[in-house]
């Protein structure tokens, strides 16, 4: 056997380095690598023919039966999880700070125990009276959930074993459990990874489903190597804003369902409310046309939402130097599309302020929202309303061309059902649900309109 090896593992990033540094060459942090006990290397040598146990392969066409769903009672959290919890799975959730994560996983887990599943709440974050005095304030004081507060890993399968596994266990979170097998304060990534893999394997052993919380580091990752995102088999992400009520909860890996899946709730007195139709939310408040306001119907995994685009320009005096600013939208991509109006279109925006928002905090990545911000920057520099009972969808190109996206018809079909009547997008789209679409090949086509007060 070979003499086994210093390793060194960052506590920020989780990169391995052979010998310490004060700074690390991967994430460039300072004073983050800290050394790990050795593991046992085998000389290439070793004879590993023998003391196994041999593999049993199936045919790729072998039955395979889908895998129970457990409700949660929360039917946007079943949404984005697939259709429910699998017995057995490992789901980690992360989020920023105060964001909602407790209070929506305490709902879930008293909602199943109400239903008469087993369910467990462990927290190494609060005391049970904590925890307690807020189920009493969400209307699940009486709900017969199981609650402990402890971060000894080992006590927590002790205790796991010596009963009946339960439906649900919820840790509270990962960052503060900890393992007297591995050297380390709690929330080290060396802690981390053996804490998961711990937890994970009495899932997989058990049949319980185990959800994880994560925190997260300031630019929004889930904090602790990035090997426990692989670990487990659903990342589930919630977001939104401190100032808005409504919340997100997204999959961002499924191993048992689609991806990109979100559920939609609204942070309400009494804990967190579910959102069947989020465009009526993000489309409330809405009034008479004003100049800058287009609607466009995005695409969350398979449900599509409708949310209002806002744009105001500002004509400024000669000289000065314009302001670009983007809320819920990718600034570099609004600088794009301002190039493509100026140098296709003939539109002069270098001496305008400009602003977007994206109307209730919502965040769009969906390059179908290049044709709706631009009819709402039209709309606002030309000072011209956009018509009231239409979306817009598109993707633009550098040469001013409007180009096909995903799921046209889901688009539409969902503007019809909330009473638009006419779509611009892409030519070439078939309009499902009653709705009249226009189809445009190219961006200029959509100015001269909006110009023109079509």
């Amino acid at each position: 056997m070979a003499k086994p090896k210093r390793r060194y593992v960052c506590q920020a990033c989780g990169s391995v380095s052979n010998r310490w540094q004060g700074q690390c060459p991967d994430c460039a942090e300072w004073n983050t690598l800290t050394e790990e006990a050795p593991e046992t290397v085998f000389s290439a040598r070793h004879d590993l023919s023998g003391g196994g146990r041999k593999v049993q392969f199936v045919p790729l066409d072998h039955p395979v039966e889908l895998p129970p769903r457990r409700r949660t009672g929360l039917a946007e959290f079943d949404r984005a999880l697939g259709g429910g919890l699998v017995a057995g799975s490992a789901v980690l959730m992360g989020g920023d700070p105060g964001i909602g994560k407790s209070t929506l996983l305490l709902q879930a887990a008293a909602n199943m125990a109400q239903a008469g599943a087993r369910a467990v709440y462990i927290s190494g974050e609060e005391a049970s009276d904590q925890v307690r005095l807020r189920a009493g304030r969400l209307g699940l004081g009486t709900a017969p959930l199981l609650l402990a507060s402890a971060t000894s890993v080992r006590d927590i399968l002790t205790t796991l074993a010596a009963m009946e596994p339960p439906a649900l266990v919820v840790i509270d979170s990962i960052q503060t459990m900890h393992s007297d097998q591995i050297e380390g304060a709690p929330g080290t990534v060396s802690q981390v990874r053996a804490c998961a893999f711990e937890l994970i394997r009495y899932a997989k052993d058990s049949g319980a489903a185990v959800v994880l919380v994560g925190h997260v580091t300031k630019d929004g990752t889930i904090a602790g190597p990035r090997v426990l995102e692989h670990m487990v088999d659903v990342v589930m992400s919630f977001e939104g804003e401190r100032s808005h009520q409504y919340r997100i909860l997204r999959a961002l890996k499924n191993r048992f369902g689609a991806i990109d899946e979100i559920g939609v709730f609204a942070m309400a007195g009494a804990g967190l409310e579910e959102v069947g139709n989020p465009s009526l939310l993000f489309l409330s408040g809405r009034s008479d046309p004003v100049p800058g306001s287009a609607v466009f119907p995005a695409l969350e995994g398979t449900r599509p939402v409708l949310v209002e685009i806002q744009a105001l320009t500002v004509r400024l005096a000669s000289g000065a130097t314009p302001r670009r600013a983007v809320v819920g939208w990718d600034s570099g991509r609004l600088a794009m599309l301002l190039a493509v109006l100026e140098a296709r279109c003939g539109l002069n925006f270098s001496s305008a302020e400009v602003y977007l928002n994206v109307a209730g905090g919502y965040r769009l990545t969906d390059p179908a929202a290049d044709l709706a911000v631009a009819a709402a920057l039209v709309s606002a520099l030309s000072d011209r309303p956009l018509p009231a009972e239409a979306v817009w969808f598109g993707e633009v190109s550098l040469a001013g061309e409007v180009r096909p996206v995903a799921h046209a018809a889901i688009r539409c079909r969902e503007a019809a059902k909330l009473g638009f009547a006419r779509t611009f997008g892409p030519s070439g789209v078939d309009a499902e649900g009653g709705a009249r679409h226009t189809g445009l090949t190219l961006l200029p086509n959509l100015v001269d309109r909006i110009i023109g007060a079509d």
